[in-house]
């Protein structure tokens, strides 16, 4: 199927497509063979390093690490010390356009998880990115945000008409979700309290009971597909616990009893900690007085939520909770650095972007890790980031699927 048919099958137009897309693309963009030479290989499930390995990939997988010659006819990519890293994984983002895709990708993403957009764009990336026609993170999508007022995405279907003055009774619920897993999403994203950037909304405020959300999930089950839910408060975030959700997105609020919950049934944990400084410091996606004010006093209340999440051994995943848009200042790379910040190990941290985070997703099997048969998701940095991690703010190699996204690796003018 060439790209406007991939694009039909998700039921969306072709505008919104500009950047990343091989215009009128007839087959995909190629996967060489390709053989990275003098590589220290990072192995984020122990914390052991490979030096000066070759990593050879083949079809998009990793097809040997080890230290013999390179095969006849791959393209030779020399790091010449430089540390190779698994591909960031961004449990939470709201990717729905090429533009964005691409400028996540540069910051080292090469999985995301989509946390609902306007429609179905995600779903059209996700397909797209699979299919090859865009170098961009592997994408999970959401679709539409199973939220009390969902206003013009209701444009995206005509099934979703009933639904403009409300998703509200047990029954809209279970409609919304059904028109999701109609387009075919990987996950549905529902809410248990209001939003934190928002500066007429508490973030603490209840949405929706546990007996609503468990509605959701139900539905959702049907197809065998999990459910994020947003909470900062405790008592939504109790309530979706309770109702059987896959993550707690947030968490700013949690209280010792949820946790505690969570624990015992396994709920993951997505904090997206740094999302916070973003409503602290000027520019970036948010900048509200109020929200400056609101981050003075959640900063420290999510930080010790996360430390006693990790003392707990609840599983956390590293997410950005944004856009990716030209004015986006927050990276998941960053969220790896404040966890650094707030007294996780590097390791540890990296983990939550890495093989944590592919767990989550339901990947584990294929990506997160560097070993042989997985998925050629990779990046390369200038330092171990095992002890310095804000050296994953500065990539210097991409490659997602086995295609090359981005190469600085070479600086001098020759």
């Amino acid at each position: 199927m060439n790209v406007s048919g991939l694009i039909r099958r998700a039921g969306l137009g072709t505008a919104w497509l500009t950047i990343g897309v091989r215009a009128q693309a007839q087959a995909p963009i190629p996967r060489p063979d390709i053989a990275i030479t003098h590589a220290n290989v990072v192995d984020v499930t122990t914390g052991t390093i490979t030096r000066n390995a070759t990593v050879v990939l083949h079809n998009g997988l990793i097809a040997s690490i080890g230290m013999g010659a390179v095969p006849a006819g791959a393209t030779v990519i020399d790091l010449t010390g430089k540390y190779l890293v698994p591909g960031l994984i961004d449990a939470h983002t709201h990717l729905d356009n090429a533009a964005a895709a691409r400028r996540a990708l540069e910051t080292g993403v090469t999985t995301a998880r989509s946390a609902s957009v306007g429609s179905f764009k995600d779903v059209a990336l996700r397909d797209l990115v699979r299919a090859g026609y865009i170098v961009g993170p592997e994408l999970l999508a959401a679709g539409i945000f199973v939220t009390p007022d969902i206003g013009d995405a209701a444009l995206a279907d005509t099934g979703l008409g009933p639904l403009m003055a409300g998703v509200r009774t047990l029954e809209q619920l279970r409609t919304l979700v059904r028109v999701n897993l109609r387009h075919g999403v990987d996950v549905i994203k529902t809410r248990g309290t209001e939003r934190a950037g928002t500066p007429t909304t508490d973030p603490r405020q209840q949405v929706y009971t546990e007996e609503e959300l468990r509605a959701v999930v139900e539905e959702a089950a049907t197809k065998g597909v999990p459910v994020m839910a947003h909470a900062h408060g405790d008592e939504g975030a109790y309530a979706a616990v309770k109702a059987g959700v896959r993550s707690i997105e947030h968490g700013t609020y949690l209280s010792d009893s949820t946790l505690a919950l969570m624990k015992a049934r396994g709920t993951w944990f997505v904090p997206t900690f740094s999302t916070l400084y973003d409503l602290l410091e000027p520019g970036g996606d948010y900048d509200d007085p109020v929200t400056h004010a609101r981050a003075m006093h959640m900063i420290p209340r999510a930080k010790r939520t996360i430390l006693e999440a990790r003392r707990l051994g609840i599983k956390i995943a590293a997410g950005a909770d944004v856009s990716y848009t030209d004015k986006t200042v927050n990276r998941v790379s960053h969220e790896v650095a404040r966890f650094v910040e707030i007294g996780f190990t590097p390791l540890e941290a990296l983990q939550t972007a890495t093989v944590n985070a592919a767990e989550l997703l339901g990947i584990g099997a294929r990506t997160g890790r560097i070993a042989v048969g997985l998925e050629a998701d990779l990046l390369a940095v200038e330092e171990n980031p095992l002890v310095n991690a804000v050296t994953l703010q500065d990539v210097l190699l991409v490659i997602s699927n086995g295609r090359v996204g981005l190469n600085r690796l070479n600086f001098s003018r020759r």
